[in-house]
């Protein structure tokens, strides 16, 4: 953790410290201070809707990474290695440690298909070039409310923000994709089965209607709830037309699904 770059896992003081120094690139400097202001602002006196992530930027609770590329493989494999990382210490460094990851922005102006594309592609090759089989407990068909996507043996909620959104400020990014890794562990007390799960949810609700200036998602669900489904949550739609009506991702119990590369002597 913390060696030198920027497709690094990296603590938050290491982070504001290379942004200082000027270590990190101009793109990487835009898309965490947006996301900061974001965390621990306001829109018109309402705060930003999930207060877990406000106290986690705020405590320092998060961990972060830089990927070069949406799609070049080098890159994705660099996010691979880091996600890895992540599920090694995360359960040591912080009860709220998520891991977000801030992709480099494109040449040129996408579409929202083109985000949910890109999105889909991303968790896809990470399935791909998993080196731990798919959870056993963990159903491969998306259509079924306990599936949830799976890396590194671990269950996990990746959530994203993006350019496309208008009214739904709350999901919107200006420079480009960002995901943030839950692992499902940190749900654990909060899930929609607990009073106090059932009490953060009527508050973030509340608060993404007071923010965000609309109703709450339609997708918007609950994991394992009959009637809901995780993957469209990941990446929420503005315009139906352009989001996927199946869920992208083809997932299979076949391991390995690729070589893995050997380790450096």
């Amino acid at each position: 953790m913390n060696e030198s770059g920027h497709q690094v896992l990296m603590e938050q003081d290491v982070l504001r410290r290379r942004l200082d120094d000027g270590d990190l690139p101009d793109w990487a400097r835009k898309h965490y201070e947006t996301f900061r202001e974001t965390m621990l602002g306001d829109r018109d006196g309402a705060p930003f809707p999930c207060y877990f992530g406000i106290e986690s930027e705020r405590n320092g609770d998060a961990l972060y990474t830089f990927v070069d590329s949406m799609t070049d493989k080098d890159a994705l494999l660099a996010l691979r290695d880091t996600l890895l990382e992540y599920l090694d210490v995360y359960p040591d460094y912080s009860e709220a440690c998520s891991l977000v990851a801030f992709f480099k922005p494109p040449a040129e102006d996408l579409t929202e298909a083109d985000y949910h594309e890109h999105l889909w592609h991303v968790l896809q090759f990470l399935h791909v070039n998993d080196p731990e089989p798919w959870p056993a407990d963990i159903p491969t068909d998306p259509d079924d409310p306990k599936w949830e996507f799976s890396f590194g043996g671990e269950p996990m909620f990746p959530t994203t923000r993006a350019p496309f959104y208008d009214e739904r400020v709350s999901r919107y990014c200006p420079w480009g994709l960002e995901i943030t890794f839950q692992p499902r562990a940190l749900f654990d007390g909060i899930t929609a089965d607990t009073e106090a799960g059932q009490k953060a949810r009527e508050v973030i609700q509340n608060r993404i209607e007071e923010y965000d200036g609309v109703c709450p998602h339609a997708d918007l669900g609950d994991w394992g709830v009959e009637g809901d489904r995780e993957w469209p949550q990941y990446m929420f739609s503005s315009d139906e037309s352009q989001a996927p009506d199946e869920c992208p991702i083809r997932i299979t119990r076949e391991h390995p699904k690729v070589p893995m590369a050997p380790a450096d002597d």
